[in-house]
């Protein structure tokens, strides 16, 4: 089996919408993003994408990796490098 897990999205059933409160933007987000990564669509939206809309992309999310992850957790929970002695 894999090293990524994708369950949230198979199994939450509450509200998907943004706004309302934490909870539910958290829930939101999770959804989103998991949705947003299926390999599926993937396929469809990079044949799409502008280089900007990539490069926009990808600046946002080693953005948020940078402010919110350490090293360590960078590793483990990203990379899923086990292995990385941090």
């Amino acid at each position: 089996m894999g090293k990524h897990t994708h369950q949230f999205v198979e199994e939450y059933d509450g509200l998907v919408g943004f706004g309302l409160d934490r909870e539910s933007d958290e829930a939101t987000i999770t959804y989103y993003l998991q949705k947003f990564s299926d390999d599926t669509l993937m396929s469809l939206l990079r044949e799409r994408m502008s280089d900007e809309d990539m490069t926009r992309l990808f600046d946002l999310l080693t953005y948020l990796l940078k402010k919110h992850l350490n090293e360590a957790e960078y590793h483990s929970h990203f990379l899923k490098d086990d292995d990385h002695q941090g």
